[in-house]
């Protein structure tokens, strides 16, 4: 796959065999920025103990207002094999953390293949977090069926236009909406142990934008209507200039999402049934 690469949307074709780089500008081996036990993630993955997460370099977006910038955007984090991302995951089960949680993977998932082939056979039994921008291909999401345990997708943004303009991807929420699905069926609502942390299923996030309620009532109404008024949903109200957006201007977005908005998009989604994380 990694010859002729087609692994998310964007379909670069190159060969990161050969060290050609398409737009997530990572080749053959997985680049990892940091791995460590990730207490700032929902109530359901972090628990007590911290989510051991991994936090892949480079992505297939390139989202303006990014808050994780360097890590998405870079290209000079150190590469990694396949016997060190399984030791990664080793090493993360072995301090007693929740899971395994893959921050960014969209663009490494045969590298993560390779290396779950290794840190299964030495005993990684933690459930698998595929945390991901939502920009994925069913296809593709299809390989990692029985295997990741936990899905942990975005749902940005509804409007093509708006998505071309701060994602520099119009068809992200086609993308979206078709990946979500293909998670749903795959691993269905979460279901959590007798302590309340994740052991499988879906948990949708949704940054609240300035001035996009109406894609927020959207999303919303997708997920109830298309998935399950069940389905778990994080309506996260902590967006604030980053990235780009720190030196442009782009569709309103050069402020913090208000009190007022982020309220009533939750109230959006109580509204529709949703469970709230």
């Amino acid at each position: 796959m990694l010859r002729n690469c087609k692994l998310c949307p964007r379909r670069c074709g190159v060969d990161r065999t050969a060290g050609e780089l398409g737009i997530c500008r990572v080749g053959r081996y997985a680049q990892v920025a940091s791995f460590f036990a990730h207490h700032g993630e929902e109530r359901t993955m972090s628990g007590s103990r911290g989510s051991g997460a991994i936090f892949f370099g480079g992505c297939s977006l390139r989202c303006v207002f990014c808050q994780n910038y360097d890590v998405s955007q870079g290209s000079a984090f150190p590469q990694v094999t396949d016997e060190q991302l399984a030791g990664m995951m080793l090493t993360l089960q072995a301090h007693g953390w929740h899971n395994i949680n893959f921050v960014t993977p969209s663009h490494v998932i045969p590298q993560i293949l390779e290396a779950l082939k290794i840190a299964a056979s030495r005993g990684l039994k933690i459930p698998l977090v595929y945390n991901s921008s939502g920009y994925d291909r069913a296809e593709t999401l299809r390989l990692l069926e029985g295997i990741v345990d936990i899905y942990l997708p975005d749902f940005k943004i509804w409007d093509p236009d708006m998505a071309k303009e701060l994602l520099h991807a119009r068809d992200y929420p086609e993308y979206a909406r078709t990946s979500l699905k293909e998670m749903h069926r795959q691993v269905g609502i979460l279901k959590e142990d007798t302590n309340g942390i994740a052991r499988r299923g879906l948990l949708i996030r949704h940054l609240v934008m300035p001035n996009a309620l109406s894609d927020t009532k959207a999303i919303v109404d997708f997920i109830a209507n298309e998935l399950s008024a069940n389905t778990h949903v994080n309506i996260m109200g902590q967006y604030h200039p980053s990235g780009e957006v720190k030196r442009k201007t782009f569709s309103g977005i050069n402020r913090r999402t208000t009190i007022q908005e982020f309220k009533e998009a939750q109230a959006t989604a109580k509204n529709a049934g949703l469970n709230l994380e």
